[in-house]
Formats: structure tokens, sequence, C-alpha cells
């Protein structure tokens, strides 16, 4: 690893991370880049043996006191205490698909020119402990997608399905420029830092470039309860940036068929794990349900009304559970 004069800076906000970190710093260990990496991690308050963890490995803490963390604004502090030309930004539960992740990162930005950051993707690995109807089943040709408008007023002309669409940002597996990130920070903001940011940088007139290629695995396993927050905080992030409503979540009889169909061919499942993951993909819908129908019932009211119930339902930052819990009627595998 380069310690001295880094090209690369990974950032990596920790909270309580013991569980996954192993995995995710080990994926950054394998990468065909590690000698020109630096990996940074920034930890709020982890009570877990996280900063024990971490001590085995090369990386550089730095602690702040848990009431200082924001998901915007602690990334631009990671950036601002880089020391490489091209800051990435990922997370704790998130692994390298493979060792060329940085390397697929980096050549984004030859797709055009004047690249300001580039975006790869989040995928599901087929594990029994992760929902197999997520599972990462790819199909067509991966090509990387080269986002710009010339000004403001381009990309404003867009529909809200458009605007959703070319700001579909994902800080779990993204790398900026350091100076543009440092010149165009993240906002202060609870959550979808990412996305606030893309839409601000194409606003700006901006290259982002998304590479399907820089895969990393992630994913969050919850309960209806989660499923419900997460579904209600998208929603309105997506109403308030780009005015996009989504549909009422729903399933009906052909896929139900298929949500079975997929789930049964998924091996090595056993057919406790397949039942188990039918019912959790139930209590999904039922979640994402209720966080429509709280939505549209909120906005007919107001948009007051709307930003007071997210902040009620989704003021405090969401906290996925492990998949194997010590409660066994919850248990999936």
């Amino acid at each position: 690893m380069s310690s001295e004069n880094p090209k690369i800076s990974v950032v990596i906000p920790v909270k309580n991370g013991a569980h996954w970190l192993d995995a995710c710093i080990h994926g950054i260990m394998s990468q065909t880049l590690l000698s020109q990496t630096e990996i940074i991690v920034i930890d709020s308050g982890s009570t877990d043996g996280s900063l024990e963890l971490l001590k085995k490995y090369p990386v550089r803490i730095v602690s702040i006191a848990p009431e200082e963390f924001n998901h915007g604004l602690t990334r631009n502090y990671g950036a601002q205490i880089s020391r490489g030309e091209f800051v990435v930004l990922t997370v704790q539960d998130a692994v390298a698909a493979d060792n060329r992740w940085l390397q697929n990162l980096l050549e984004g930005f030859l797709a055009a020119e004047n690249v300001a950051a580039v975006c790869g993707s989040q995928v599901v690995p087929h594990h029994p402990d992760k929902n197999p109807v997520d599972w990462f089943r790819p199909f067509g040709k991966e090509e990387k997608k080269v986002c710009r408008f010339a000004t403001a007023n381009d990309f404003d002309a867009l529909g809200a399905a458009e605007k959703k669409a070319v700001c579909g940002w994902d800080d779990v597996t993204s790398m900026y420029k350091r100076s543009v990130l440092i010149d165009l920070p993240f906002q202060k903001t609870s959550c979808s830092e990412d996305i606030i940011w893309a839409r601000e940088a194409l606003r700006a007139g901006l290259t982002l470039v998304y590479n399907p290629a820089a895969k990393v695995h992630h994913y969050h396993y919850g309960d209806r309860e989660f499923a419900f927050r997460r579904t209600l905080t998208v929603m309105h992030t997506r109403y308030k940036q780009f005015g996009f409503r989504y549909s009422r979540p729903t399933q009906n009889l052909r896929q139900v068929l298929s949500m079975i169909k997929t789930i049964s061919f998924s091996e090595p499942l056993t057919l406790k794990q397949k039942w188990n993951w039918f019912r959790y993909n139930r209590e999904q819908l039922r979640g994402e349900q209720k966080a429509y129908d709280i939505f549209t019932a909120a906005l007919a009211e107001s948009e007051e009304k709307l930003d007071a119930v997210h902040e009620k339902f989704c003021g405090r930052p969401q906290m996925h559970q492990k998949a194997k819990q010590n409660d066994k009627k919850k248990q999936i595998v």
C-alpha cells in the first residue's frame, strides 16, 4: 500500500461494523491497485470492537463523536483529509466483487473527456443468508454510460423519471477526482447524499460515468419495519429531488408465481430456507405498501405534512440487521 503519496484514497465511514469489516478490508487489500491506495476509516463511536479489529490492518483511523456524524459532511471530511488524486467512497458492509474493483472505477475516467466521477454497481452474491430474489443474475452486455448536460436548464427540462434515472448515483461504490469533491462537496443531509450530489454535479455541467463493471457485494437484510422506513425515505427523497412518484408496490398472481419459481430454483437453499425467504419477501412487500400509503396520505395534505411524516419515521439513521439472528423465530438460515 502507498502511505506517502497514494493515488487513490478509499474512505469508509464506520459505526459498529465489526461483523463486516474483515471482509470489507480484505476486499480492498486484494485490489490490483493496492500499492497506490490508502484506506481511511472514519469511526463515529463504535463500541463493538471495530477499532480493535482495524488495528491489524494498514488503515488510517480517524475518530469523530457520534453526534458529529452526517452522511454528507462526514464524507466531505474524508475527502478533505485524503491524500490521493482520487477519492473512493464505500461503506463498512460492502465487499469488492473482484480484484479489479478500483481498476474498473479508475478506467471509467477514460470513457469521456473531463470526467468528474465514476459510479459502479452493487450486486447481491448467491449466499443463503441473502434474499435469493435479489441475487445477481446478469443479462446483456455491461456498458459504460456517460452523463453530461451543457446547462442546468438542460437538466431541469428532463422529466421526473429521466432525472431519477441519470442520478442513480451510489456512494457504496464511487470514485471522484478529489479536486472536484472539494469544490462541489456533499450537502448536509440525513440520507441520499449521493443522488443529491449527482443532481448538483450534472446541473453544474460536470461529466459523470456509470461503469457497472466496478462491482461490490452489498446487501441489507431487514424486517417489515426496515422495509417500510427504507421505502418511505426513498420515496420521499426521489419526490423532493426530482418530483418523481412511485406507483403502489403490488404483486399479481403472475409475479407471485415468478417469485416462487426464482426461489425454488435458487440452490443450494434447503426447502425450509426457501419457505422462509418466500415469507420474507411477502413481509417486505407489506412494508413497502405501508410506506406508499403513508407517503400518499401525507402528500395529499401538504408537502409540509410529508416532511413531518418522513422526519417522524426516518429521522434516525437506519441500521440493517444481520440475517443470522439470535432469535430463532426470525432466523433465515
